[in-house]
């Protein structure tokens, strides 16, 4: 691998610490090294193909949390298809038309109006797009290849290419041709800063909370002038363009009249509020209505219809208009719920407005075209003519204070007040939006929305609410869709029309346009044409195929952007044209895509309507919808809030592993929403990273250990066989395990539900480290002879190698590190003849497929052993905590309360001694004898019970608190339970009820914690004694010389003495006297402490502390190892100073050393008088002294 600055890849994995971030970086420059990336692709040549469609992104602006989170779905996906066994391409897109583009633009260029783009140029304005369109993809691809994502971006599609707009126009020909595409009005949500009509999905994006002026105004009739009809609008500057008002036809209306100004009104009789606002003060009482109002008649909506009144403005009010327009009409639409029940309609500024009064003829946009519908609003939201006066020019959005004034001069104004309500704004401008008739393009989708529906059963989705639900009923309402957009920089609609628009040709490719176009003065397109867009077919026109000397032209608009995105499976092949039929069937429908929510009615939807169009098929078989993540206020990210953290420096502070763990091990891959906290981010590395690279840390550790006590000289390699033979009860438990985790990936993975497959793999890393390498340390330190060891190490390095092939997908930087460093350790013997993507021979572990399930040996009895040996451990910790008793300490015993005698076997043999150390007791005693130690109770789960049982609760709450122990007991285990209630036997299930379990024992001498179900309860002895708090001391001196070793980073190989010396002991329970009470512990630990005055090498770290129980000062030293006489010899000798400089500068190659001290003759010999270190001294020299007092 290459080199890096401090990077482990290169350096000693025994460091204590990781970099993972800097690490990343290394794995990231290795796989360009070796172009992994391409290199897997072509060891998948062959391959059954698996298709993944990417929804392409603007490139506008830069990758955001969504985008990363969509990318890491994405990713993991294609990466797990990949190790199964599938050939997996995966192309990158950009989304480079639209509404993103121009109003960049807009704002660089200071344009305003789609005049100034016009007197500018189409071509000149195009090609600033151009310009920008790609302005972020390097920092696009730099992040996306950060995050470890493998997509293409050499090969990418962009929607500008000829290539993908020559399909786009082959998708609308053959809609065209169908017949599924018209030309008719729509009233739309419009963006007046952007001059465009916005879709539906558009306009949801950006709603806020306003406050605008709405008014009740009069309408008088013309058969009754002192009679007039009232409507309620929050948009003033659509009353200019008033041609009718719409009742109910079956909601009650009254005539009344105001005892204030003697006026009589026509009102909805449940809206008397809305003109009469006293009716809603806290001060009206019931009673008062007579001072405010008179009711002279009451009658139907009916009876309104088709009455006359009196226009509000003579803009549009003439002899043609009066014999149509001005009258009531009804629609189901209007309710009772707000307003005055009558509404005021302009068609060309509300949708139900053009749908009714089209219906009724106020207007005939068939016959009249555009003339018909009264739009006094130009592209940019300004009052045009016939509105004339002050009015003229305006803003239409800021003409309201002037239409009300105008109003009220006319003596029509009833009510003005302020109306708080959500009020949709344009996502790009951030300006409101206003809803306007538009002339547009449409695809038919209301005559495919059946086959629609049926498609979208075919389709597999996650979470399927979604499918079922949001999206179905999408399907089911779904209307025509406008694809056209009055816009310059898109894919202009390849369709050529007359004046009258009686002929149309469309066009479907280049080669047509070839053939059927020519240049305004007769001149042949030119060979060379290599761009579709306006600037190089707006000019282009059609010669009428049955007219002489009439010409077509192509019309204005240009396609939504959206339906490009949606023609992406059939514009990213450049089919028909490049692509044949074979090829794209093998790559349609795609196997997967994935998207936010936010898609459902916009990318998903389009993908939908024109695949259905086109083939009556879905366009995608599978589909994982993520949630949207929001910043950890709830509120949505923003830039200008800066209310989030930057992805980059994130990535940069943790490693792009734990974000992406942290992001797919949430409920955003499932539907929901997330708050992103960075410190959930830095969790996932302290919680999961951090612990899986300790424990191969230790492996290291050990197996370094094991090759250098290994007489042999022979390095650890793997051992499938000594695996697979393996009797130990904790290596079939995680071998068991890790199988059980492989069945369950395959599975879950398969029916891609990432939210239930992450939870399990940490899961597992979790047994792994927290309990397999913890309850094993010993054991892989030797404690249990090497033999052991080295099957215990087979079994870890057996687990961790298949870890990183299964977590690739997931952790795709930390498992390739684990990878490089654990293949040196598989047999490479006869790699010549293993394939590329072999384990071990492979260059990354990217390559490798994933390992299937076979057939654990483990029984039931292991794993349930096992699980209940984890409940024991957690409840005898919290048991300890609440007794503040520390885990150094030991206790005399612990009591294991089940009522199932057969789940307590479980724990019998070797699993016993386990909990003897994990909960560091003396003792352990299993009992089923629940009735003596612990008391059971129930509650009602009220919250349940109520919404089910109803008035019954209360009964069903008395019966449950009355139920005797056996009853309770037996419900624990079963989970279900009969009881009477009110005479009637009802059926109870786990949920129903709340168990809870007491310890009734002796509690001055324990403390007990029970499971929820209250099915298990462990209790823990808190009395102590001298020789508790012995071992107690003895066990907090290891540990203290564990951390000086790590804080020291001396590795497991490195030798030292360890000194210590002590003042103002308690005599009983002193440091040395609890030292030399418990060797064995010493020894199991292979800790040899010496008294600090036999210290004669330089000390490498020390620490001072009050040892809890024993000395208030203690100090311990780590020193280099220096040679040291044994305790006799040391006796024999004491007094001969000389000696010791002989010590510090004699050669221990000879067995022995002599001379003369003093003439005195004496002889040293190694191993029985004199040693290496002082450690060795007391281990194999008896160095123990006895204690003065006996130990018990």
């Amino acid at each position: 691998l290459p080199t890096c600055k401090a990077s482990p890849m290169t350096t000693s994995v025994l460091d204590s610490c990781l970099n993972f971030p800097e690490e990343e970086e290394v794995i990231l420059r290795y796989w360009k090294e070796i172009d992994a990336f391409r290199t897997s692709i072509s060891l998948s040549a062959g391959k059954p193909e698996y298709t993944f469609y990417d929804g392409p992104p603007f490139a506008t602006g830069l990758p955001h949390y969504g985008h990363i989170l969509a990318g890491t779905i994405k990713d993991t996906v294609t990466r797990y298809a990949h190790q199964t066994g599938h050939k997996v391409s995966r192309r990158f897109g950009w989304d480079c038309h639209g509404l993103p583009v121009e109003y960049e633009i807009d704002k660089a260029l200071g344009l305003n109006s789609r005049e100034e783009v016009l007197a500018m140029g189409i071509g000149v304005y195009n090609s600033h797009c151009r310009s920008i369109v790609q302005r972020y993809t390097r920092e696009w691809e730099t992040v996306v290849t950060r995050l470890g994502r493998w997509i293409d971006f050499e090969n990418d599609y962009r929607t500008m290419d000829l290539s993908f707009m020559e399909s786009v126009w082959w998708v609308f020909k053959t809609l065209f041709d169908k017949g599924l595409v018209y030309r008719g009005y729509k009233v739309m949500p419009y963006s007046t800063t952007c001059a465009t009509p916005l879709s539906n999905f558009e306009a949801g994006l950006n709603y806020k909370d306003v406050t605008d002026i709405a008014v009740v105004v009069s309408f008088p009739l013309r058969d009754e002038p002192n009679v007039s009809l009232v409507a309620w609008t929050t948009t003033p500057w659509t009353l200019p363009s008033n041609l009718a008002l719409c009742v109910n036809a079956h909601l009650n209306y009254v005539q009344v009249r105001s005892v204030a100004d003697k006026k009589i009104y026509i009102v909805a009789e449940m809206r008397l509020t809305q003109l009469f606002p006293a009716l809603r003060s806290k001060k009206f009482q019931q009673g008062d209505e007579a001072r405010i109002y008179e009711v002279l008649k009451s009658f139907k909506g009916a009876e309104l219809v088709g009455r006359m009144y009196e226009p509000l403005f003579h803009f549009y009010d003439s002899a043609e208009r009066r014999s149509c327009a001005f009258k009531v009409i009804a629609d189901e639409y209007v309710t009772s719920e707000a307003g005055t029940g009558i509404v005021h309609q302009a068609p060309a500024f509300g949708e139900d407005d053009y749908r009714v009064c089209v219906r009724n003829k106020i207007v005939d946009v068939i016959m009249n075209g555009e003339r018909s519908l009264p739009c006094p609003v130009d592209a940019n939201g300004r009052f045009v003519s016939p509105v004339s006066g002050d009015l003229q020019g305006m803003p239409v959005k800021l003409a309201d204070a002037a239409i009300c004034s105008l109003l009220h001069k006319m003596g029509r104004l009833v009510l003005k007040e302020s109306h708080e309500h959500s009020y949709p704004f344009c996502w790009r401008s951030d300006t409101p939006l206003i809803y306007k008739a538009v002339p547009s393009w449409f695809v038919a989708v209301e005559t495919i929305r059946e086959n629609l529906i049926q498609n979208n059963k075919q389709t597999y989705w996650v979470p399927a609410s979604v499918k079922e639900k949001r999206f179905h009923n999408w399907l089911v309402d779904a209307k025509d869709w406008a694809i056209s957009r009055n816009r310059f920089w898109g894919t202009p609609i390849p369709l050529w029309v007359s004046e009258d628009h009686k002929e149309m040709v469309a066009i479907g490719c280049v080669a047509e346009l070839r053939a059927k176009c020519e240049l305004a003065d007769g001149s042949q397109i030119p060979m060379d044409l290599s761009d579709l867009h306006r600037e190089s077919v707006d000019s282009l026109v059609v010669a009428s195929p049955s007219r002489s000397g009439v010409f077509l032209h192509r019309v204005d608009e240009v396609f939504d952007c959206w339906f490009e995105s949606g023609s992406m499976p059939y514009a990213q092949l450049h089919y028909p044209f490049e692509c044949s039929e074979k090829e794209f069937l093998k790559k349609f429908p795609a196997d997967f895509i994935a998207e936010g929510l936010d898609q459902t009615r916009g990318w998903f939807y389009t993908l939908m309507v024109i695949s259905t169009a086109l083939f009556n098929k879905p366009a995608f078989k599978n589909l994982i919808v993520n949630g949207l993540v929001l910043a950890a206020d709830g509120k949505k990210m923003s830039k200008r809030l800066k209310n989030y953290p930057d992805p980059t420096l994130v990535i940069n502070a943790h490693g792009a592993d734990a974000l992406r763990l942290y992001l797919i091990n949430s409920p955003v891959v499932k539907g929901e929403t997330i708050k992103f906290v960075e410190s959930g981010v830095r969790g996932v590395l302290r919680d999961v990273l951090l612990p899986w690279f300790n424990a191969f840390r230790f492996f290291t550790q050990q197996a370094s250990r094991w090759e250098i006590k290994n007489s042999t000289g022979n390095k650890f390699t793997q051992d499938n066989d000594r695996v697979r033979k393996s009797q130990n009860i904790m290596d079939v438990w995680i071998m068991a395990s890790l199988d059980s985790l492989v069945h369950f990936v395959h599975e879950e993975m398969r029916t891609y539900r990432l939210y239930t497959v992450v939870p399990r793999l940490v899961g597992f890393l979790g047994d792994l480290t927290n309990w397999y390498v913890r309850l094993n340390r010993s054991r892989l330190k030797g404690t249990d002879g090497e033999d052991s060891a080295l099957t215990s190490l087979a079994v870890l390095y057996d687990v961790l190698l298949k870890m990183t092939v299964i977590m690739a997908p997931f952790t795709p930087f930390f498992a390739e590190y684990l990878y490089q460093h654990l293949r040196k350790r598989l047999l490479t013997s006869n790699t010549a003849n293993l394939p590329e993507d072999a384990i071990g021979k492979a260059d990354s572990v990217h390559y490798i497929m994933l390992p299937l399930a076979g057939n654990p040996k483990a029984d039931g009895k292991v794993l349930v052993g096992m699980s209940l040996l984890q409940q024991v451990v957690e409840l005898g910790r919290r048991a300890r905590e609440a007794a503040t008793i520390s885990m150094k300490t030991p206790v005399k015993r612990v009591i294991i309360v089940c009522d199932s005698a057969l789940t307590l076997d479980g724990l019998r043999g070797e699993l016993e001694s386990y909990v003897l150390e994990e909960l560091n007791t003396w003792e352990i005693v299993l009992t089923s004898d629940v009735e003596t130690w612990c008391s059971i109770s129930a509650l009602p789960n009220l919250p349940i019970l109520a919404k089910r049982l109803g008035k019954q609760v209360r009964s069903a709450a008395d019966a449950i608190k009355g139920l005797d122990s056996a009853s309770l007991r037996s419900f624990s285990r079963t989970g279900s339970i009969m009881i009477c209630v009110d005479g009637k036997l009802l059926h109870f299930s786990k949920g129903d009820l709340i168990v809870k379990s007491a310890f009734s024992g002796d509690s001055t001498r324990y403390i007990a914690t029970s499971s929820s179900d209250g099915g298990l309860t462990v209790a823990v002895c808190t009395v102590q004694d001298d020789a508790l708090r012995r071992q107690g001391i003895t066990r907090d001196f290891c540990n203290r010389v564990n951390k000086l070793r790590k804080k020291r980073k001396l590795n497991i190989a490195d030798q030292v003495d360890i000194f210590y010396a002590e003042s103002a002991p308690l005599d009983n329970i002193s440091t040395t006297r609890a030292l030399a009470c418990n060797s064995n512990l010493l020894n199991r630990a292979r800790i040899y402490p010496v008294d600090f005055s036999s210290c004669r090498g330089q000390i490498l770290i020390s620490d001072k502390y009050a040892s809890p129980g024993g000395s208030n000062n203690l100090s311990i030293a780590l020193a280099v190892p220096a040679p040291s006489l044994a305790p006799a010899a040391k006796k024999k000798f004491a007094g001969y100073v000389a000696l010791e400089t002989l010590l510090a500068t004699c050669d221990l190659s000879n067995s022995k050393i002599h001379g003369s001290l003093e003439n005195n003759p004496f002889e040293l010999k190694l191993g029985i008088d004199i040693f290496p270190s002082a450690s060795s001294a007391r281990s194999l020299g008896k160095g123990i002294l006895a204690p003065s007092k006996p130990c018990a």
